[in-house]
């Protein structure tokens, strides 16, 4: 579902991910979250942000997701993807610290690079973040609160989610738990609202190097605040979802590096 409407559920609840800061500053009238991830998406600060976290004038810069389609169609993003989901994701980056940053890449990485994005699979390919539950009661009116909350070039979509982690023990989520279907490693699987800034939307910016990206972040305000608490609160929730370490996301700690120098 790629339009601006969110869908009108007919007597149920309605499930809305965060990914960017609904992690950190959660919606209203929500009856409980989950944690879990997104396949076949990197997270990225390439949506220009001149409403929340920058002005017209200056605007800054906050989170959106880039496809794995689109990722696979533009060579644009190679180079960027190749230093974190498609080099060694499963090990501690330190960017600073290496001889070359993705700018620098030659044109044999650049061939290299292709060749391994070609096969990545969505499974290679995971951002995590949480889910909320809102009752039927409430859908409208959160509907409402995000229409405000989630503009500047976002727009609603449908993907899986899977759960890993349900943080609330009540007979209420356990409830509505209990009609969700699972894959079959166990996971629940539900059918989540999400906000995207897709990469034709106009305020989209990508891809930017991590350098030019820190800067802007360091120096940006907007009537939400800073634009560097953003990122720095986030990099903290997306560290905390799992207790197991698997929610690290080492683009937004290697972003937190530059914009802390």
């Amino acid at each position: 579902m790629t339009n601006n409407e969110i869908p009108k559920p007919s007597g149920e609840g309605m499930w809305v991910i965060g990914y960017g800061s609904l992690i950190f500053k959660p919606l209203p009238y929500y009856q409980f979250k989950v944690s879990g991830y997104l396949k076949g998406f990197i997270r990225r600060f390439w949506q220009s942000s001149s409403d929340h976290r920058g002005t017209p004038e200056a605007p800054g810069r906050v989170v959106t997701l880039v496809s794995l389609d689109d990722l696979k169609k533009n060579r644009k993003f190679h180079n960027d993807i190749h230093m974190y989901e498609a080099g060694d994701k499963y090990q501690e980056t330190d960017l600073l610290s290496r001889t070359n940053s993705s700018a620098d890449l030659g044109k044999e990485d650049i061939h290299d690079i292709t060749h391994n994005i070609s096969k990545l699979e969505e499974d290679d390919l995971k951002v995590w973040g949480c889910a909320y539950y809102v009752g039927p009661d409430d859908v409208a009116k959160v509907k409402d609160y995000l229409d405000i909350r989630e503009k500047n070039g976002y727009t609603t979509h449908k993907v899986p989610f899977h759960v890993l982690n349900v943080c609330d023990d009540s007979e209420n989520a356990k409830e509505v738990m209990q009609n969700i279907p699972k894959n079959k490693n166990g996971d629940y699987i539900i059918e989540s609202l999400i906000y995207i800034g897709t990469t034709d939307n106009v305020s989209f910016v990508g891809p930017e190097d991590i350098e030019k990206t820190g800067e802007k972040i360091r120096t940006s305000r907007g009537p939400s605040g800073e634009n560097s608490e953003y990122l720095i609160e986030l990099c903290k929730a997306v560290r905390h979802l799992d207790d197991e370490g698997r929610s690290r996301d080492y683009y937004l700690e290697d972003l937190v590096k530059f914009v802390e120098l």
